[in-house]
């Protein structure tokens, strides 16, 4: 297969895409306060003739573009909106500001992507059917994904399939990745309270000892991946926080210790979360405390099924040539709420390479900033996959 490189129409739109992100950049928008980053987005599609639909999950943005030829298939294209509440360290003209707040994982970059791909699809509408454009509040771990789906996402704006794309630092520009199956895995935390009888530590036999159980606790919450789970499926339990005490020289009465869950299935999730429960109860009783666990289901798994998952490899072979595609890409341990609109629809969610990134940083890093070289290329994707899907002798 020839390969096109990005569109010379959204190659044109660089230097707009890149305004447009970098004042994104300087105006970051935690979960659900997305106000001026949804409002310049509405304005945007409207202008270019799109009909806008504003307040899904709060901040959510919905625009439809229908193409000049008739068709009743319909696709949904997304893109996340919020920042992060992590404090910039960059030092650049647009770098945040507002203290506290940043785009540290590129949406400014996905959004400034998905608006040069409706401009320049509703210049040039050459499909059959229709374009739903879902700009998503709250991805960063409160679910505006699954807040837009259960406030009727589908219902008021029916699509066929539903696609996602994420920057990826650390993958070369130019290139992309994929999978069949699980690409995200699925997010959840815990909260584990160990209450005992407080004593003085001279005198530990007077009392109850929450910290020896917590310790306990930690290290057998350990031989669940090590003992339980397969082998053969990624899993991960790790323990983030431990709070408890305020004097050298007594045993406090409770302990809390914090963390997060990973897995790839829905199976391994429940393996997960019964084991802890076990856990916390047994371990708790050898050593003569309570434990109460409260265990929080945050984002399933991100599954691409295989036929959406084809369309995409061939959509991004057509923009890059095959070497620079892998259909096979390894799953990641984060979570991504795009997830709860896989399970409502068919679809896939795709990688595309962002270098090194700014001086080495990844996602979540106070010295992160969006690569804006790939902004064509990130566009001439959505573009290209509408004309695939939605244009002359797509497949139905």
């Amino acid at each position: 297969m020839t390969h096109t490189g990005p569109l010379d129409r959204l190659v044109a739109l660089q230097s707009e895409m890149q305004a447009w992100r970098r004042d994104l950049h300087a105006h970051p928008e935690i979960a659900f306060q997305e106000e001026r980053t949804s409002r310049m987005v509405a304005e945007k599609l409207a202008a270019w003739g799109l009909e806008v639909h504003t307040g899904l999950a709060r901040t959510g943005v919905v625009g439809t573009l229908r193409g000049r030829r008739p068709g009743d298939r319909a696709i949904g294209l997304r893109a996340d909106m919020d920042a992060l509440p992590i404090q910039e360290t960059n030092g650049f003209a647009h770098r945040s500001r507002h203290d506290g707040r940043m785009h540290a994982c590129g949406h400014d970059g996905h959004t400034a992507m998905l608006l040069g791909a409706a401009k320049a699809l509703a210049e040039a509408p050459d499909f059959a059917g229709t374009v739903q454009f879902i700009f998503q509040p709250a991805e960063e771990g409160e679910g505006g994904g699954r807040v837009m789906v259960e406030e009727g996402l589908f219902e008021r704006f029916p699509v066929e399939s539903v696609w996602g794309l994420h920057n990826w630092p650390g993958l070369e520009v130019g290139r992309f990745d994929v999978r069949v199956g699980p690409i995200m895995a699925a997010f959840d935390t815990f909260d584990i309270t160990l209450t005992g009888h407080g004593t003085h530590g001279a005198m530990p036999h007077l009392g109850t000892d929450v910290i020896t159980a917590g310790a306990a606790v930690v290290t057998a919450l350990q031989t669940i991946v090590a003992r339980t789970v397969n082998p053969q499926d990624a899993a991960v339990v790790s323990v983030t926080q431990i709070h408890g005490g305020d004097a050298y020289n007594v045993i406090p009465t409770q302990v809390v210790l914090r963390g997060t869950t990973r897995a790839l299935s829905d199976a391994v999730q429940d393996t997960i979360e019964r084991r802890m429960r076990d856990i916390v109860q047994h371990v708790a009783a050898a050593h003569e405390v309570t434990g109460a666990l409260h265990y929080q289901r945050r984002y399933p798994a991100t599954v691409n099924s295989p036929a959406e998952t084809a369309r995409a490899v061939e959509v991004m072979r057509g923009l890059v040539g095959a070497a620079h595609v892998d259909p096979d890409g390894p799953p990641t341990m984060g979570g991504e709420d795009f997830a709860f609109m896989l399970r409502e629809r068919p679809g896939c969610y795709v990688r595309l390479g962002a270098g090194p990134g700014q001086a080495g940083c990844g996602l979540h890093n106070p010295g992160y900033d969006f690569n804006d070289a790939i902004l064509p290329l990130g566009a001439s994707y959505w573009v290209r996959l509408v004309h695939h899907l939605l244009g002359d002798g797509a497949a139905a």
